[in-house]
């Protein structure tokens, strides 16, 4: 009997592992998925990259080094037009403090303060880099989602993380963080990116 195939998913963000971990149920792999707490000598991976998809690289190539497991990553982060494109890779801590989701948001809104242009889109690029000794060790998938909406002129919701509260997705009349996290699930940028990637990790792993 084989052993279970293992991923380790590259994050210690628990709105991400929960999210990752619906979405990943949802496909019924025959997988077990750890995280990084199940590796807590692991390394911080800083960040240097100048897209998502780098960043994301960044992380699944040394989690997948260090553990010896393929490794999934993802990096996303707000896009809002009238700041050029900002906060976008540097979402987390446009603040000043990594993962501070209040002051981020307050940022953002007063950045925005007056302006009637207020389109933005979430982008998240998720990777799959396997380690050495795999079979599919030469093999790195790196891919991407977006959802596209606006943002709000104040937070209004409980649900999700980061900037759910103040972005609404197109289509719809609620924020994401209003939203019910199933559906949240079938639109977002993270929800569209995982999609794509299952068929890589059932057909690699």
């Amino acid at each position: 009997m084989t052993s279970k195939k293992r991923l380790v998913l590259a994050t210690q963000n628990v709105g991400k592992i929960h999210e990752f971990e619906r979405i990943l149920e949802k496909s019924d792999l025959a997988i077990e998925v750890l995280g990084l707490r199940d590796f807590p000598d692991m390394p911080d991976v800083e960040e240097t990259g100048t897209t998502f998809a780098e960043n994301s690289l960044l992380k699944s190539r040394a989690i997948a080094a260090f553990t010896g497991l393929p490794a999934l990553a993802d990096d996303s982060g707000l896009c809002v037009d009238a700041l050029g494109g900002d906060p976008g890779i540097f979402s987390a801590r446009w603040a000043g403090k990594h993962g501070d989701d209040e002051a981020n948001i307050v940022k953002v809104l007063e950045q925005l303060h007056g302006e009637s242009k207020r389109t933005a889109r979430f982008v998240c690029a998720v990777s799959l880099v396997f380690p050495a000794n795999h079979i599919h060790h030469h093999e790195e998938i790196v891919v991407e989602g977006v959802m596209t909406g606006e943002i709000m002129q104040a937070p209004i919701g409980s649900f999700g993380f980061g900037y759910d509260p103040i972005f609404r997705p197109d289509g719809y009349e609620l924020t994401s963080g209003q939203l019910d996290p199933m559906i949240k699930d079938e639109i977002s940028h993270r929800g569209q990116a995982l999609r794509k990637i299952l068929p890589f990790i059932e057909q690699l792993i």
